[in-house]
């Protein structure tokens, strides 16, 4: 009896084809609590999702894992979506996650998913459409809560870089059901103030507290606002379709007032250079143009001007010398020209003109005639071998010498079977026709 023995290898392999091709397994949807995370220095996540009564390994790699929005922790209830498959070198089967959320934001985190698709699709996120943001803004809207850590952070933080810089409060709800409402009204109310960037933002918060940026209402009215505006909505980790509308994304409200404005010591500084590059700048225009002065001043030109005004005498001269002699040389080319003429004989006697034009005249006379009689001449010859041709085709000389044309129904017989018993026929001889009715048709 053959007994086949399978290597450990070929088995795992073997059971990773089967798990594999199985399509239901490549798209499958868990809910369980994170036990034993690892979070690998590449990036990797490791970790075990697990119920109350059973438990599987999990593994979600770096390029996957970059895109979520929370750090995920032991006894953390978590909805995932990914792959089933086995990993050969031990055997074991896992779970490859490629989505994960916290378990009871499952249907927030769709819808916000969703809406993301929606209006990247419509462009509301692409670069071309960002406006740019002032580098010395003169007046800031700021759309936040009156009160609270946001509002503070951000004044403070204005105030500090850049003093100068006006800001006007439109204070907003920025959580509950009201709050979308409101954050799309004060945006269109910041519109209508002559103003050079608007800041929206708000503290940090769990995802249903950060939902009104999330709105598609509050999405639109970010897009279609003249003025560009920051969005500042939560911590550095999180993410809101606000912040992917807006011209610029900061991490935090804080952020969001140091990108609006430069800072004062680096605005200092950089007018320190400008004047010192200015200063410089006017010190070479000075000392280059001191130079230029004081070779004009030791020019020879400049100490003997009578060296100028000499020299412009002496190249007049020259130009009238040479325009003198150019006026004689033309009035002599002219009077040798009138000279030839008027010694010419034909000035003399323009008879002899008129008499050589008379005489080419008659001779074209002359040697038209003789063409034109030579042609006459070729068409008669033409026309009289023409004529004897036609007459010897001409059928009535043929009658002449005694032969006849015979019809029937006007058609000349050329064949017996062109004639039957009874036909009348027409035969045509030299002087006349005769009529006849055929009696007989008689075959060779």
């Amino acid at each position: 009896m053959n007994i086949k023995y399978y290597t450990i290898s070929a088995l795992n392999k073997a059971i990773k084809n089967m798990f594999d091709s199985k399509a239901e397994l490549q798209n499958i949807h868990l809910k369980g609590e994170i036990s034993n995370f690892k979070h690998h220095t590449r990036g990797h996540l490791y970790f075990t999702l697990k119920d109350e009564t059973s438990s599987l390994s999990a593994i979600m790699f770096a390029f996957n894992a970059k895109n979520l929005t929370f750090l995920p922790s032991d006894g953390m209830k978590v909805l995932v979506s990914g792959r089933i498959s086995v990993y050969e070198m031990s055997g074991t089967y896992q779970i490859y996650v490629e989505e994960m959320v916290p378990d009871g934001l499952g249907n927030l985190y769709l819808e916000f998913e969703k809406l993301k698709k929606k209006l990247e699709s419509e462009g509301l996120f692409k670069k071309e459409h960002k406006k740019p943001i002032p580098r010395f803004p003169t007046k800031i809207g700021i759309i936040t809560a009156p009160t609270g850590a946001a509002i503070r952070d951000i004044l403070s933080t204005i105030k500090r870089r850049f003093p100068c810089v006006e800001t006007i409060l439109f204070p907003s709800l920025v959580q509950g059901s009201d709050a979308k409402d409101d954050i799309v009204r004060n945006i269109k109310l910041a519109n209508t103030y002559d103003l050079d960037v608007i800041i929206l933002g708000r503290g940090g918060g769990s995802i249903e507290d950060l939902w009104a940026f999330n709105e598609e209402i509050v999405a639109r009215a970010i897009y279609d606002s003249e003025i560009p505006i920051i969005s500042g909505v939560g911590h550095e980790i999180d993410f809101t379709i606000s912040d992917f509308v807006a011209d610029l994304r900061a991490p935090t409200p804080t952020g969001a007032a140091e990108l609006s404005v430069p800072n004062k010591a680096d605005v200092i500084d950089t007018l320190r250079q400008i004047r010192t590059r200015l200063m410089k700048s006017m010190d070479n225009k000075l000392k280059n143009s001191k130079d230029k002065l004081d070779n004009l001043k030791n020019s020879y030109v400049l100490k003997n001007p009578i060296s100028l005004y000499e020299k412009l005498e002496q190249n007049f001269d020259h130009l009238y010398e040479r325009l003198i002699n150019s006026i004689k040389a033309i009035i002599r080319y002219n009077s040798e020209r009138i000279n030839t003429i008027n010694s010419s004989i034909i000035f003399k006697n323009p008879r002899l003109l008129f008499a050589d034009k008379a005489y080419n005249y008659n001779e074209l006379i002359n040697r038209l005639k003789t063409s034109m009689k030579r042609i006459i001449d070729d068409k008669k010859n033409d026309y009289v071998n023409m004529l004897s041709k036609l007459e010897v085709l001409n059928p009535i000389a043929t009658l002449k010498r005694g032969y006849s044309v015979t019809r029937v129904d006007n058609k000349i017989i050329t064949k017996i079977s062109d004639v039957k018993k009874g036909n009348m026929i027409i035969t045509e001889i030299n002087d006349g026709k005769i009529e006849s009715v055929v009696e007989n048709v008689y075959n060779d």
